[in-house]
């Protein structure tokens, strides 16, 4: 396999989702200099997610159109932009604004970089690839805490945007250089419609469950939000129907390994996405860490994340997908559990034996659901597919937030006492116990599905060994 892509797209995936995780820690230093609160500058973390999901479902179209690796340099060119603006803010207004730019260069990266990949890539070699774009993903918001704190304690806040240029010229200088021309086809007119209902239905959804989680505004706005989200969705699922080139083609969930995939990958996420929100608060609310001290405990899970990129193709290979992805649903669940018996008193050994289970536990589940997308779709589905898991990625996890931050305001409601060890133990389990339903969707995979991907039942014929797409 050519390392060389993934390792590309890697970089730039590392530095769009670590800056997303990065700024939380320097939160409070922003919010002085710029004369705003915390909670208000929370807005900012919103505003972020909303671009993305505006932005990602007409990533297809623009990767069809302009060509992907052409795309994937204005996505970094643009994420740098909003970097620089984000540094030179001087107003609440004005770093909600360059978030937003931000947003918009990250919300094709992440899908784009997929696209080359299993574009570029035989199906043989996904696996492996996938792998190596995965633990960015994964690694990324465990580093960004302790590196934002670090940057915002020893220089000032505006480096951590600023670090983002030599890192964006670089990555576009080597997309440039190291990536595979993939020729534009035929994306025919955008369908504008179906542009602003998938709009309207991501942002209404990532917006609401933001504001839920994070209360920066009233929670009826939240609410309200989502509620607008949920019927642009139900408008836009009616519009796809009788359009022939809908924006995002939902009739690729008539799949059934799409569907257990996407279906699969997003119930997994709704843990994943719970578990970087408690855990810091677990150890600094509940046991009185230091934001450094509980983001050396968290990084503890990269270490799993980085271990399974050697093992997964090992492992699909022998069990298949529908074996490795309930195994790892099931058992990635009971370690998010195992959270709950933490105590201040549990040994940092035995926090870090159980993080690193847990990383390589969510990164064989994340490495092989992403795979498994695009394991039986044809190519020119590729596009579209890559733009719905991304969508799905995005919903799922602030699903997963606002599912945790719901739980620990219930349980305070109902005991009457603040937020305390108790109340991170009870959140762990529900979420984990959430989790576990990832197992679901899979249970009704043949076991030799996706064997083309994943190598399961013996060598294939040639023709699995050419990239699911000729550029």
């Amino acid at each position: 396999m050519n390392r060389i892509v993934p390792l590309v797209l890697a970089v730039a995936l590392f530095m769009e989702q670590m800056d997303s995780t990065v700024i939380s820690t320097a939160l409070p230093a922003i919010a002085a200099d710029i004369g705003t609160s915390p909670v208000a500058l929370k807005l900012a973390l919103t505003a972020y997610l909303v671009s993305v999901a505006i932005f990602i479902p007409v990533s297809s179209w623009m990767a069809d159109r302009f060509g992907p690796r052409r795309l994937f340099r204005w996505a970094i060119a643009v994420f740098v932009l909003g970097s620089v603006a984000c540094a030179a803010s001087g107003s609440l207004p004005a770093f909600v604004v360059a978030r937003f730019l931000q947003g918009m260069g990250g919300a094709m990266m992440t899908p784009v970089a997929r696209l080359v990949l299993v574009r570029t890539t035989p199906k043989r070699d996904l696996v492996s690839a996938m792998a190596w774009l995965t633990v960015p993903g994964l690694v990324g918001p465990l580093v960004g805490p302790p590196v934002g704190g670090f940057i915002t304690t020893f220089f000032t806040w505006h480096w951590i945007f600023l670090v983002n240029v030599p890192i964006g010229a670089a990555g576009i200088l080597l997309a440039g250089r190291l990536l595979p021309e993939i020729e534009p086809s035929a994306a025919g007119s955008i369908d504008a419609t179906g542009f602003v209902l998938s709009a309207v239905a991501a942002s209404g959804v990532v917006f609401g469950l933001s504001v839920i989680s994070l209360p920066a505004l009233p929670p009826a706005v939240g609410f309200a939000a989502l509620a607008a989200g949920a019927a642009a969705a139900f408008l836009y699922r009616a519009h796809a129907r009788r359009t022939p080139r809908p924006l995002l083609d939902l009739g690729l969930f008539a799949g059934r390994t799409f569907r257990a995939a996407i279906t699969g990958g997003a119930l997994f996420r709704i843990g994943a996405g719970a578990v970087p929100f408690l855990l810091p608060l677990t150890f600094q609310l509940g046991f009185g860490m230091t934001p450094f001290q509980s983001g050396l405990l968290t990084f503890a899970s990269a270490i799993g994340a980085i271990a399974m990129k050697f093992l997964a193709p090992l492992m699909l290979r022998s069990g298949g997908f529908r074996t490795v992805l309930i195994a790892s649903a099931l058992a990635g669940a009971a370690f998010i559990a195992a959270n709950a018996a933490f105590t201040p008193d549990t040994p940092a050994g035995v926090i870090i034996a159980v993080l690193i289970g847990a990383g390589f536990l969510r990164s064989l589940f994340f490495t092989s659901s992403n795979a498994l997308v695009f394991a039986e779709l044809e190519p020119g589905q590729m596009s579209q597919a890559t733009a719905i898991s991304a969508v799905s990625q995005q919903i799922s996890i602030a699903l997963g937030v606002a599912v945790a931050g719901g739980i620990l305001e219930a349980t305070v409601l109902v005991s009457g006492e603040p937020i305390g060890p108790s109340a991170f133990s009870t959140a762990f389990i529900i979420v984990g116990g959430l989790t576990a339903l990832a197992a679901i969707p899979f249970l009704a995979l043949s076991g030799d599905a996706g064997s083309a991907v994943s190598g399961h039942g013996g060598p294939k014929d040639d023709a699995d060994d050419t990239p699911p797409a000729a550029g």
